[in-house]
């Protein structure tokens, strides 16, 4: 790239702070605004990126206001009246979304995207844990903080955590780049960005509605999916969950069906709960069978997704004219450690449990929580849900309240708006109306005091704002508990 400095609007974004580690890697200059700080932007401030937290100018540094210099990356949840976007498209700067930085960056590797309305960022990191065991090698840009590679960017194999490793040690000792080889990427429907991709290997684990307030209708959603499937390069392969409800009409790919235990092209057969929530399984890929795998994580929903990621590297080894070395994949499935607010475990003993998941739409709490139903059968389940987005309440209130009705118990926070401003009677009680077990709304300062005052088993927190603040309180006094 000819610029030598990257600036960054909502660089704390998941996506977004991936980019900016890789431009930091590449010995860019890196800044950018966010709305607050984060942990994430911690590390990048540490990593050398200047950060601030103010929409002004006068905050910009100075050496990134010459646009002969510098490229303005933006992710769309930043609206087109924000005055530092305003300044950068008034005074000249080359500007572009994430998705289009990412779609250059994809260009010439051979590109392995998971795109679904949920269950990707596992996935897709999953992919990319696989490509390591397998090759030895490999790249990614995901959607959560693996907990194996220690970020949420890969490069030639290696996790990048900080900018600093040891001397001689680690991906930017070593100066690596992104290799010609395989990129895993998590493809995002939000804005449609992931038409930004063409890939050689496309999954997708589901189509629901969502993101109405970009798409207006399901149809739309399910339209962009099946325009995302027609940009799979000739000659490559579509993994797509039984079931999932789109128009597939690409005539120069190869379409495989996958799905937990309904035979099709790729599925798990002999699944049997161990100790703690995990699993014992066969995969069936075509034409055989890999015995005896286990998974790092627990929960029968990341049988599936695994089944989903080995669908994928079977894929890239048929292109590569080379068989799945079956040991190799089940060490690498055997030592996945998962992804950060994914399935993650604070509490697990026989008188408390208590988890947290990243889950944001119904049909992802509805899976979350009957697995943790299966994972631990005839115990009280108590769900805390953080709604996200006013118009994602008001479009799925109904199927929110529906599917946290899996609990034995309810307690919602208020909205969290992201991006957008309130919508009048759209509000937590819209789906408190329609639970179906007791339910409570409670602040966010006295969650971890509400709960610790309830007489609770299993405890589940979901949601994608700011719950996640609340972890490490809850953890502290459900622990005591136990």
């Amino acid at each position: 790239m000819e610029f030598q400095k990257v600036y960054f609007l909502g660089i704390g974004g998941i996506g977004m702070s991936a980019l900016a580690r890789y431009f930091l890697h590449e010995g860019k200059k890196v800044a950018g605004y966010d709305r607050t700080p984060s942990h994430l932007t911690d590390e990048l401030s540490a990593e050398g990126a200047a950060i601030h937290f103010e929409d002004d100018v006068r905050l910009i540094p100075a050496e990134f206001l010459d646009p002969a210099a510098t490229m303005v990356v933006y992710t769309p949840a930043v609206p087109q009246e924000h005055g530092e976007y305003r300044y950068f498209a008034d005074h000249g700067f080359r500007i572009e979304k994430r998705s289009q930085m990412l779609g250059h960056l994809a260009e010439g590797k051979y590109v392995m995207a998971v795109a679904g309305t949920h269950g990707k960022t596992t996935t897709s990191t999953l992919v990319a844990w696989l490509n390591r065991a397998l090759t030895g090698g490999g790249s990614a840009f995901l959607g959560g903080i693996s907990k194996n590679f220690g970020g949420n960017l890969v490069l030639d194999g290696c996790g990048v955590q900080g900018m600093r490793p040891p001397a001689g040690k680690g991906c930017a000792a070593a100066g690596s780049r992104l290799p010609g080889g395989r990129l895993a990427v998590e493809a995002d429907e939000f804005d449609r960005s992931f038409l930004r991709l063409y890939p050689d290997v496309a999954v997708v684990t589901s189509a629901d509605a969502d993101h109405l307030d970009i798409y207006g209708t399901h149809e739309a959603v399910k339209e962009a999916f099946a325009q995302f499937v027609r940009q799979i390069r000739p000659g490559g392969f579509l993994v797509i969950k039984q079931g999932v409800d789109i128009v597939v009409d690409n005539p120069q790919i190869t379409v495989y069906r996958y799905s937990y235990d309904v035979p099709c092209d790729f599925y798990a057969r002999n699944v049997q709960l161990l100790e703690g929530g995990h699993y014992r399984y066969d995969i069936v890929v075509p034409g055989g069978v890999v015995e005896g795998c286990t998974l790092g994580i627990p929960g029968w929903v990341n049988i599936e997704n695994s089944v989903a990621a080995v669908a994928s590297v079977w894929c890239a080894a048929r292109a590569e004219g080379v068989a799945l070395d079956a040991d190799a994949l089940r060490g690498a499935l055997a030592s996945f450690s998962g992804v950060k607010r994914r399935f993650e475990f604070y509490v697990n003993t026989p008188r408390q449990v208590y988890m947290d998941d990243y889950a944001h739409h119904p049909r992802e709490l509805a899976a979350t929580l009957t697995s943790v139903q299966k994972m631990f059968p005839g115990r009280r389940i108590t769900a805390l849900f953080q709604p996200h987005l006013y118009t994602r309440t008001r479009d799925l209130y109904e199927e929110f309240a529906e599917s946290l009705s899996h609990a034995d118990e309810v307690v919602l926070l208020p909205i969290y708006p992201a991006r957008e401003e309130p919508i009048p009677g759209v509000t937590s009680e819209l789906i408190a109306r329609h639970v179906a077990v007791p339910c409570r709304i409670v602040g966010r300062e006295a969650l971890a005091d509400t709960v610790a005052a309830m007489d609770t088993d299993v405890v589940v927190s979901f949601g994608a704002g700011n719950i996640d603040a609340c972890c490490e309180a809850l953890a502290e006094k459900l622990g005591a508990k136990s």
